[in-house]
């Protein structure tokens, strides 16, 4: 059986990396293949490098509280080179707390699957991430 793929990035704003290295330990011990594009991925590299490698799923994180902002901006991008791929973001996403429920759909009517905001629990995370299908090779 194919294991699922991943990529894991921040936002463009965000130079952060321990949350990228935890975040690609969690998934390779779900048994994902990962690839981490690293801090501060300018938006063309990242939709480009997530079109070029087609995961399964996408993985944005942030650390500096502009995640909400940048999430928005790069949504549509990736969404629009990855239709089938499952695309989430998390951690830090605004520089004043949780977001706001409307927030968290704005993140969704952009083209996140999910969000997972500084009050979510690894676990919400993780059984997101076991709840994806594996897609069949062509």
């Amino acid at each position: 059986m194919r294991r699922k793929s991943a990529v894991v990035a921040s936002v463009a704003s965000d130079s952060h990396t321990w949350n990228l290295v935890f975040l690609q330990l969690v998934l390779e011990e779900l048994g994902c293949d990962v690839v981490n594009l690293g801090a501060a991925p300018p938006d063309d590299f990242l939709t480009a490098e997530c079109a070029r490698i087609a995961p399964d799923l996408v993985v944005i994180s942030s650390v500096n509280g502009h995640g909400y902002q940048d999430g928005l901006r790069v949504a549509g991008q990736l969404r629009s080179h990855l239709a089938h791929a499952s695309i989430v973001i998390g951690g830090k996403l605004g520089i004043s707390g949780d977001l706001s429920p409307a927030e968290v759909s704005s993140l969704i009517e952009a083209g996140f699957d999910a969000v997972f905001d500084d009050s979510a629990e690894l676990a919400a995370f993780t059984s997101f991430v076991c709840g994806l299908p594996v897609r069949v090779a062509s």
